[in-house]
């Protein structure tokens, strides 16, 4: 017998299927419609907890990061990557994810454009420059 998931659960795959379609799940308020991320449990202006699923186009500007020259244990399969901060194309939202590749500063200047690529289950969201 299934056991029915819950509604985090649910949530946590619908961010998952928008994330490979290159899109990012964001939830609206259903009191005032500010636009959240869906991480967010109560709206930020409100404080409501009824939500609507909204996809947002996953792409953006760069706007901090961190690299990680030596990936730390659980991470060797990775390289050098960087946790990206991005705000996302059109909207007052910032989305964080991993990428790959990126080993000194000049890999990834700040005002770069990166997009979701999908999800992994050990890194999280995936971006690409």
């Amino acid at each position: 017998m299934m056991e029915e998931l819950s509604e985090k659960e649910k949530t946590r795959e619908k961010f998952i299927e928008a994330a490979n379609r290159k899109k990012i799940l964001a939830h609206r308020c259903n009191k005032c419609g500010h636009l959240m991320l869906e991480t967010v449990l109560f709206c930020e202006k409100c404080s409501a907890s009824k939500f609507e699923h909204v996809e947002l186009e996953g792409s953006g500007t760069v706007v901090t990061y961190t690299i990680q020259a030596v990936a730390p244990e659980g991470f060797e399969d990775a390289g050098s990557y960087a946790w990206v901060v991005f705000k996302v194309d059109n909207q007052q939202l910032r989305g964080s994810g991993f990428l790959p590749g990126v080993k000194t500063p000049s890999d990834l200047p700040i005002g770069m454009k990166v997009r979701v690529a999908g999800y992994d289950p050990k890194h999280g969201l995936i971006l690409q420059k």
